[in-house]
Formats: structure tokens, sequence, C-alpha cells
């Protein structure tokens, strides 16, 4: 199936690890133009190597998006090389493991820092993505948020950045001058994915039991999910086929969630 995307100019937040990384290789597989930034010069350069690899126009930039400054300078380097953007993923966030079990104990700064890391980053891209879009009649703006931000569990700061993430997203949709121009807003949800290096990795490490355990009362599917197949759901969001999905918050989570909605 031909996505209708070759050309289109996407950028992927923190796109060199995980999640963001397959949806950065998943989109330049259909021909994208891919923009990628981190904060981590390591995976800057190894994901600029992988691009290149496989032929595909990119763009690798090393910016650290809790700085409004390092925002700017992303977005104003996309603008400059390709004139405009067609795709945005807001895959910058994460927080689930920071801060204390016992929540009181939990300092404010987290709270804020989880906030800002989710919400803020998210928000500040997508306000300066809308007007290109708006410009050239068509955008897709597609924010990876979770599962825990549509059913309670979890640490609390987590959570409500999670939820804010996916009422933004659904509100943005709900905005009929941007409906009727071609622009569409989604939330995507995983679930427990296995990513390298992260917590569950660790968690499959040091507590073998616990893991297993988890697997076996939580996951249906018997197993993690991928970075893959969540970003196979991204790609198909951010197609011409896609163009009645609009304002959805999309789990993928192999059956985990509990939630009907």
């Amino acid at each position: 199936m031909d996505f209708g995307l070759k050309g289109k100019v996407a950028l992927i937040t923190g796109g060199t690890h995980g999640i963001g990384r397959s949806i950065a290789l998943s989109l330049a597989r259909e021909g994208c133009r891919v923009v990628v930034c981190s904060s981590t010069l390591p995976r800057v350069q190894n994901m600029e190597k992988e691009l290149h690899d496989k032929g595909a126009e990119a763009l690798v930039m090393q910016a650290d998006l809790m700085n409004a400054n390092e925002v700017n300078k992303v977005f104003e380097a996309v603008i400059e090389k390709w004139k405009t953007i067609h795709i945005l993923v807001n895959n910058v966030g994460g927080g689930g493991r920071w801060g204390k079990a016992i929540v009181e104990e939990t300092e404010g700064r987290v709270w804020e820092e989880v906030y800002e890391k989710n919400v803020g980053v998210a928000m500040k891209f997508t306000m300066k993505a809308i007007p290109f879009m708006r410009q050239q009649q068509w955008g897709r703006v597609i924010t990876i948020t979770s599962i825990l931000g549509r059913e309670s569990g979890g640490r609390p700061w987590f959570c409500m950045a999670k939820a804010a993430q996916t009422s933004m997203t659904k509100a943005l949709a709900k905005m009929d001058y941007l409906a009727k121009e071609g622009i569409t807003f989604n939330s995507v949800a995983p679930g427990a994915i296995m990513i390298p290096d992260t917590g569950w990795a660790k968690m499959k490490n040091e507590n073998p039991k616990g893991y297993e355990d988890f697997i076996q009362h939580e996951l249906p599917l018997g197993r993690l999910g991928t970075p893959e197949e969540v970003a196979n759901v991204v790609t198909f969001l951010c197609s011409q086929q896609a163009s009645l999905v609009n304002g959805a918050s999309i789990p993928v989570d192999g059956g985990q969630s509990r939630s009907m909605l």
C-alpha cells in the first residue's frame, strides 16, 4: 500500500532511540525527509549514520528540548532546510519511573519537569508546526502518550502529564478550522514496550521473577510490545489513508489496558 508520504517532511522529537527511532526509520522507508533530535550525542551520531546508510534524506541534530532556545533551533533548522513541515511526531517524554513510590516524598520539581518534558515540549513544537501545515492545507500531528494517560495506574506526575497530552491532542482535533484545512491530531498510547537500556530491560535483568509475573498477569499476548509495532500505527496515522482519523487516542498494548475507551 502506498501511504502517499514520499517527499513529506517529518520531524520526530527524541527520534534516536526506542519508539522514536523506529518511527523515524519507518517514515524514512516511506520516502519521508526525516528530522530527528536528541540530547545524547552518541545516539545522534549513530542515528545519522543509520539513516544515511539507508539512503534517507535526513537531518539529525543534538538538542536539549527542555530548553526553549534549543526547541527554536531545531525548528528553524527544519524550515531553513526544507521550508516547511508536514508531519510532527511528539515523541519526547518519559518520567514514569521518576520520583519515589511514596508520592509525598517526591519533590515538586519532579512533577514540573515531567509535565514540561511531555506536555510543554509537545505544545511548543505543535504551535510552531501548525502555521506551516495551514499554509499547505495538510498536516499530521501524532503525540506519543501512554495507556497510563487513559486509565489509572502508575506514578501520578506521569499519568497527569500523559492525560494532559491526550486532552491537548483531542482539543486540537476539535478545532474545526484546522480540521477543514486537512490537519489531523491523534495520540498513540503504548503499553509495556521492550526498549534496550530502559526500565523494562532493567527489571528483566534485576528482578526476573517480578518481570515474568507481570507478563503472566498483565499482558494477554504473553510478551511486551516492540517499538516497531508502535511505529507501524504511527506511520498509518501519518498517511493519506488515515484522513478520517482525527482526535483518536489509540492504545498499542496487546490488550494490556483495561479501559473500554
